[in-house]
C-alpha cells in the first residue's frame, strides 16, 4: 500500500498546464534594436527593417510588437526569435494529480468521499502504472497578434519552438554550447 498522500497540496492551475508560457524579454529586444541601429535615425532604421517609424520607436521604448513586426525586426537584427524567450519554470502535473484535483472540486463529493476515491486511485495507479519517459516540455508563445494568426500558425510556431528547444538541449548536453 502506498503512503497517504491525501494531505499533499493540490496542483495550482495558475502555474501549470497550457497557460504557463515562456517569458518574452522585450527589454533585450529594445536594447538590441538601439545597438543595431547605431548612428541611423529611427526613420532610416525603420525603413531598413520594414516597419513603421512609430512602431520602431515604441518597440525600442519597451512596447511589445505584433508577430509580423517581431519577425521582421528579428530578421533585420539577424537573430533567432527564440533568443528573446526564457522558459518559465513550471511544475508538471501528472494525470493522477489532475484526476484527484477534479475529484476534490466535485460538489457532489464530500471531502471524505473524495479522499477515499483518491486513495483508491493512488493505490491502483501505483500498482499498474509503468515508469514513463518524461515528455518534452511544451512550449507556448504569447504575442499580441496571436488572436489574429491564420488557422494552424500557432501550432506550427509551437512546433518550431519545440524543435529549436530540443536541438538546443541536445547541443548543451553534447557540450557544444
Amino acid at each position: 500500500m502506498s503512503p497517504d498522500r491525501s494531505q499533499l497540496p493540490l496542483p495550482d492551475p495558475e502555474t501549470t498546464g497550457p497557460d504557463a508560457v515562456e517569458q518574452f524579454d522585450i527589454a533585450e529586444l529594445g536594447r538590441l534594436l538601439k545597438e543595431h541601429r547605431g548612428p541611423l535615425s529611427l526613420r532610416q532604421a525603420a525603413a531598413e527593417a520594414g516597419v513603421s517609424f512609430s512602431t520602431l520607436t515604441r518597440v525600442e521604448a519597451g512596447a511589445q510588437p505584433d508577430l509580423a513586426t517581431f519577425t521582421r525586426l528579428c530578421a533585420w537584427l539577424g537573430v533567432s526569435p527564440s533568443r528573446f524567450f526564457t522558459p518559465t519554470a513550471t511544475r508538471q502535473v501528472s494525470p493522477l494529480d489532475q484526476a484527484i484535483t477534479h475529484l476534490h472540486a466535485d460538489p457532489r463529493l464530500t471531502d471524505d468521499a473524495a479522499n477515499k476515491i483518491s486513495s483508491v486511485l493512488r493505490d491502483l495507479y501505483d500498482a499498474l502504472a509503468k515508469e514513463a519517459v518524461p515528455a518534452a516540455p511544451a512550449l507556448a508563445c504569447h504575442l499580441r497578434a496571436a488572436s489574429v494568426l491564420r488557422p494552424g500558425v500557432p501550432q506550427r510556431l509551437a512546433d518550431l519552438l519545440t524543435d529549436m528547444n530540443t536541438e538546443l538541449e541536445r547541443l548543451v548536453e553534447a557540450g557544444e554550447l
